[in-house]
């Protein structure tokens, strides 16, 4: 039997594990299903399976689909409008990146029970861990304002009124996780997940051709007659939106919050991918039907926003539709406002150490709820405040997104090597490899999208000299550091899977913080530190001035 014994917000487990807060130990109570938290028992049956699959479903879904937000809606159908269905290949390749991704964190989350912003504070320093969270804390708050950009938009095409709507939309964000019940939020946003689906009747009704969009999911391209630059700069843009840092923050804290241990883990590998497919279907649905409507006709290659494309779907295929399309539009960006908030109070309850869990009611977790609320309120009254340089927010965002995409992942790799921290379930080294190549390429079209946004005018021959030499330069240092660790014969951190028993798997967890051996980093992870370091001061620095600029203008 598990014994609890708790001092203030943290509990310790018989055993050495720990967690900051209480809440977080107990019954598993999930949208579709309980688990008892003394329940060990084995599943044999096909019943008792998929009892516990419906009991874990949510973590994955959420975030998945939560990422197909007002930003991908954008982006997602500027590449249809745009380019067709010519740039269907991308989002086959970020299948696996986005797997690899977030089943990291997911099993960070069920090991260690603690927040990925407290395991970088702890094991990098307090430099890194003030950066995680004051990076996550700007880039988020600005990308809660896009999604009440893209509800307002919906609002619009809908004739709804934008002060009214915003203004409920906010109350209704606010009110689904400030209710102190897990599973009631959980149920809340999983009809939020099914009502994404809204997609697929709107293909259905455009009727895209079925062999032309195999033929472009399947076979890389590149469209014809165009830019390089600018199809590079959307294909960034989708990567981006695909792949974003709060993903990270809110899996891994919201597994913790709903008290999955490393026995479901299987489980919850199998929600990530159905996650996985519903928002690759909802991408392929939205470029194919955009792609669809708009081609022949004058709009095609003239991108405006997402409400254009709403207006597009009712000029050519009628009302219903458009409708449809603004719903979903509506439907996206209160997920996405949902977990991108709950990623920064997640964080932030983290990091401090104080109660963060939607097991508690507000009044019972003030600090959490009120940056959860905070946020939400501000980024509201932004929108509605006239003047307000929304264009401009939006800009921001997305140049923010480029320059932080590679630091995420960097610590990622790095605590999921850390043996320390998860014992048995670390990384594989051909698990390293890939994460390090998927590091290399956000690390080359960071810096393309950060230079083309700072300098407007880079040209198609700058793209492919920073494609070519981020190759180089990268598989140079990467021979060179291995080499060297070789020749000097350097101790480096033992990254094979522990081949421990799947009971021992099972029931491993990360000891109490206090207990832990200092962080060991090979010369390649500080070299991959150090770079990064370099890197964001560098484009950190080139933002600050483009943006002084911009202000000045606007």
């Amino acid at each position: 039997m598990t014994h609890l014994t708790a001092t203030h917000d943290t509990v310790q487990i018989n055993g050495g594990s720990a967690v900051l807060d209480s809440a977080h130990i107990g019954d598993i109570r999930g949208a579709f299903g309980t688990i008892k938290h003394g329940d060990h028992g084995a599943r044999t049956s096909w019943k008792q399976r998929w009892q516990t699959l419906l009991a874990i479903l949510g973590p994955g879904l959420i975030v998945m689909v939560g990422d197909n937000d007002a930003g991908a809606f954008g982006t997602y159908t500027q590449a249809g409008q745009n380019y067709g269905t010519s740039l269907l290949w991308t989002l086959l390749l970020l299948v696996p990146v986005l797997y690899v991704n977030q089943e990291m964190v997911l099993r960070l989350g069920a090991v260690t029970g603690v927040g990925h912003a407290r395991l970088i504070f702890e094991r990098f320093g307090k430099f890194w861990g003030a950066f995680s969270v004051v990076d996550l804390f700007l880039l988020n708050a600005l990308t809660i304002v896009t999604e009440f950009i893209g509800i307002s938009l919906g609002l619009d095409y809908l004739g709804v009124s934008r002060i009214w709507g915003v203004g409920i939309s906010a109350v209704i964000i606010i009110a689904a996780a400030s209710t102190g019940d897990f599973r009631r939020f959980e149920r809340f946003s999983m009809f939020l997940v099914f009502a994404s689906l809204l997609l697929i009747p709107i293909a259905l009704m455009v009727h895209p051709a079925p062999g032309q969009i195999a033929h472009d999911f399947f076979v890389p391209q590149m469209p014809k007659n165009s830019k390089l630059s600018d199809v590079m700069l959307l294909i960034i843009g989708i990567v981006g939106t695909t792949v974003a840092p709060w993903q990270l923050f809110f899996q891994q804290s919201y597994v913790i919050d709903k008290r999955i241990t490393p026995r479901f883990i299987r489980y919850q590998r199998l929600d990530l991918w159905l996650g996985i497919v519903l928002v690759v279907v909802g991408a392929v649905a939205m470029m194919a039907f955009t792609a669809e409507t708009f081609a022949g006709q004058a709009e095609f290659g003239n991108f405006t926003d997402a409400a254009g494309v709403a207006s597009g779907l009712g000029k050519y295929f009628g009302r219903v539709p458009g409708v449809f399309f603004a719903i979903a539009l509506i439907d996206a960006s209160i997920i996405g406002a949902l977990a991108v908030s709950l990623s920064t109070a997640y964080a932030i309850g983290d990091v401090f150490a104080v109660r963060h869990s939607l097991h508690r009611k507000p009044g019972d977790a003030k600090a959490f709820y009120a940056v959860y609320i905070g946020l939400i309120i501000v980024a509201a009254a932004l929108v509605l405040t006239p003047g307000t340089p929304l264009g401009l927010l939006t800009n921001l965002v997305q140049t923010l997104a480029g320059v932080l995409l590679p630091s995420a992942t960097v610590f990622l790799l790095l605590l999921c090597n850390d043996k320390a921290v998860l014992g048995p379930w670390v990384n594989s080294k051909r698990l390293n490899w890939f994460t390090a190549a998927i590091i290399a390429v956000l690390v080359m079209l960071s810096v393309i999208l950060t230079a083309a946004v700072l300098f407007p005018g880079i040209s198609d021959g700058h793209i492919l000299a920073v494609l070519a030499g981020g190759t180089a330069i990268g598989a140079v240092l990467a021979i060179g550091v291995k080499l060297y660790e070789k020749s000097e014969r350097i101790q480096v951190v033992q990254v094979e899977v522990n081949q421990a028993s799947q009971v021992e798997r099972d029931n491993w967890r990360m000891p109490v913080m206090e207990t832990l051996a200092p962080a060991r980093l090979s010369l390649s992870s500080r070299m991959w530190m150090l770079v990064l370091r370099g890197y964001l001061v560098v484009a950190a620095g080139l933002l600050i001035v483009k943006l002084v600029v911009l202000a000045v203008a606007h």
